[in-house]
Formats: C-alpha cells, sequence, structure tokens
C-alpha cells in the first residue's frame, strides 16, 4: 500500500479531515480535504463534522483550530512547525499600550499565539484585516504582531490612528526589491501580485496587493499572463493548477517557509496512525482567546 491510499484509509478509520494552507508542499496539498490561506481554514475548521483535525500548517494554525473546535482532536503532522513571528509581540507592550491610548483596539493578526490573541480585541487575517478594522468603533488601533501589514492597513484606514509593532515575516520581510525589478525588467508584462506581508517598497511597485487567496483570484481573473509572485512559493502550486496557459514568476532567491516545508506525507500518516502531536490548550486559555476569533468570524461575514 502506498503513502497516499494508507493516508486515505486512516482517514476514513479515524473520522478525520485534512486542512492545508497553500504555503505546504504540493504533495500534501494534493491530499488535503480543504487547502486555503488562514482566513479560509479558521473559517472551514468550523462546523466540520469529522472528529479529528489534522492540520497542514504550522503551530498557531492548529492552535486557533482548537481554540473554535474545543471537542475536536487537533493533530499537527509536525510539532516543531512554528511561525516565527507568531511570537514577536508582548503582553507588556499590550497593557502599555492600553494604559497610554484611550479608545484603543489591540488588533492581532492570527498569525500569533493563544497568548496574545487572549490579551487583544479582536483577530484578523490578511484576507479581512481591512475590512475588520474599518468595522471596529476605536480610533487608536495596536496592530500586532505584523508591521508590514500593519502598514499596508493603515494606508487603505487612513481615519484611524495605528500604532506599530516591530514584528515580522521573515519570508516575506526578506524579500528583496531589487531581485522584483529585475524579475520586472525580465517579464515587463507581467503583473506583479504581493501579499502584505512584504515591505512597503515592494508593495509600492505592486499591480495587486492581497492575502494569498486574494493573489490566486486575481491571478485566475485577470487577462494578463504573466506574473510575478511576491509570497512564499508553496502557493505556485495553486496557481499553476487553476491557470494551466499562464506563467508564475518568483525572485531569484525564491521565498520558502522552511517550517511549512516540515510538513510531509509521511509525518500526516504518523498522527493519523498514532495519535501523537495533539494541540492542547488550557480552558481558560481557550476561552479567553476565542473571544478574539470569534469577533473575527462574526465582522467577516
Amino acid at each position: 500500500m502506498d503513502i497516499i491510499e494508507k493516508i486515505k484509509k486512516l482517514k476514513e478509520k479515524k473520522n478525520a479531515v485534512i486542512l492545508a494552507h497553500y504555503y505546504v508542499e504540493p504533495k500534501v496539498q494534493e491530499i488535503a480535504d480543504y487547502i486555503g490561506d488562514s482566513f479560509y481554514l479558521s473559517k472551514i475548521a468550523v462546523g466540520l463534522q469529522e472528529q479529528t483535525i489534522v492540520f497542514c500548517g504550522v503551530s498557531f494554525m492548529g492552535e486557533s483550530a482548537k481554540i473554535l473546535n474545543p471537542q475536536k482532536t487537533v493533530l499537527m503532522p509536525d510539532m516543531s512547525a512554528d511561525c516565527a513571528m507568531a511570537h514577536m509581540a508582548d503582553v507588556e507592550t499590550i497593557r502599555k499600550m492600553r494604559d497610554t491610548y484611550e479608545d484603543l483596539a489591540v488588533v492581532c493578526y492570527i498569525n500569533s499565539t493563544a497568548e496574545l490573541k487572549q490579551h487583544s480585541d479582536v483577530c484578523v487575517t490578511s484576507a479581512n484585516a481591512v475590512k475588520i478594522v474599518k468595522a471596529l468603533p476605536n480610533k487608536n488601533i495596536f496592530f500586532i504582531p505584523d508591521k508590514n501589514l500593519a502598514h499596508y492597513v493603515a494606508e487603505q484606514v487612513p481615519e484611524k490612528h495605528f500604532v506599530f509593532n516591530k514584528g515580522f515575516c521573515p519570508v516575506h520581510e526578506n524579500m528583496c526589491l531589487e531581485e522584483v525589478l529585475k524579475a520586472k525588467e525580465e517579464h515587463p508584462e507581467a503583473e506583479v501580485l504581493t501579499h502584505p506581508e512584504c515591505p512597503e517598497a515592494i508593495c509600492k511597485i505592486s499591480d495587486y496587493i492581497g492575502s494569498t487567496s486574494g493573489i490566486i483570484r486575481y491571478a485566475g481573473t485577470s487577462e494578463k499572463k504573466e506574473f510575478i509572485i511576491c509570497t512564499e512559493s508553496g502557493v505556485r502550486f495553486q496557481l499553476e493548477k487553476e491557470n494551466p496557459d499562464k506563467k508564475f514568476y518568483f525572485t531569484k532567491t525564491e521565498p520558502v517557509c522552511r517550517d511549512m516545508k516540515l510538513v510531509t506525507l509521511e509525518k500526516i500518516a504518523h498522527v493519523l496512525e498514532t495519535g501523537e502531536n495533539e494541540v492542547h490548550v488550557t480552558e481558560e486559555l481557550r476561552i479567553e482567546s476565542e473571544k478574539a476569533l470569534s469577533k473575527m468570524l462574526e465582522l467577516a461575514k
């Protein structure tokens, strides 16, 4: 029996569903029941019939799924797959900002730990951040942990006053403007599609800025045939699958999230077989952090 057949049989036996982020390996995306960005997967996790969720992504994603589905078993194929940015804010600074600014909303990017969500007013994803911040009654916004997404949202919502944190996604932050310009030079007909976690300089020369799902949607509906993609290279699989007649280019230094690539078919089969790598969240932390996630789902409707 090959590994894919083994996973299918185990999935049926364990009443399990496989969720995968666009940044994991193509082989993993191929066997997933649902593929998407953080917002789509957080929505889909709520209301699934299956009792076990295998989350092919990084730790904050599995944690969020568990917070929203406390009665379900959430398994991570690799427990060491983490997101550096998820830890790039702290509770002490949040408290300080609440003391400093009146009428403040702490807006927490979903790419964050449960502890940070616990001390926030609402969560957002790159797909819904602008919509949710606009909907908040508060004048002052402390946006954590990503500074680049915060600056992008602040531009779209000029009526609010933003306080910026210093966090960032290492994969997007390290994308090189010169390499994007070089790609534009080599492919003059190509549009530049960029994730808002990228630095401001790259966003400024982009034709479209949006979430991973937004980039896929834009490429699919655009009349253009060539695109320079400024986000993690795992998205190439879905872009090419949905648009076989179009060409997609990445920078010379390909943006790769090593943590996302830790998820393999063998590890999926292993956790389905053994039940290892289960995500646990204390009930107190779950209740407190769920408020910000639930508010996100409510405001994003």
